[in-house]
């Protein structure tokens, strides 16, 4: 999860992270084992929201949004009773920088 502002994201980062939100919700919620994601590279406490602003900046640029997250209640429940979910975070810094180097699209959107 980049947790960068979407509206500055290309195409290809907007609609990757924008799956990742629903690989990350279905692991969730089938209890699987994601400790080697929970340093740094998701935010379980935000997916809902975060795939709600991807969501929406995937409608403002016209593009078809058919897949709202699944058990949106069963999901944020079992996040908010897991320590080890609520416990990780994505650092939006370190993150925003490695878009930066990664994708010429971002650094020109920005």
């Amino acid at each position: 999860m980049w947790m960068v502002n979407p509206e500055k994201m290309c195409r290809q980062h907007l609609l990757g992270e924008h799956v990742e939100c629903h690989m990350i919700a279905s692991s969730i919620l089938a209890g699987k084992k994601l400790e080697g994601y929970l340093s740094g590279l998701i935010y379980p406490c935000g997916l809902i929201r975060r795939h709600d602003f991807l969501a929406k900046e995937m409608k403002k640029r016209g593009y078809q949004h058919k897949s709202p997250l699944k058990d949106r209640q069963q999901l944020a429940k079992t996040i908010c009773e897991s320590d080890t979910l609520l416990s990780a975070y994505v650092d939006k810094e370190e993150s925003y920088k490695e878009l930066i180097r990664r994708c010429k699209k971002y650094r020109e959107r920005k």
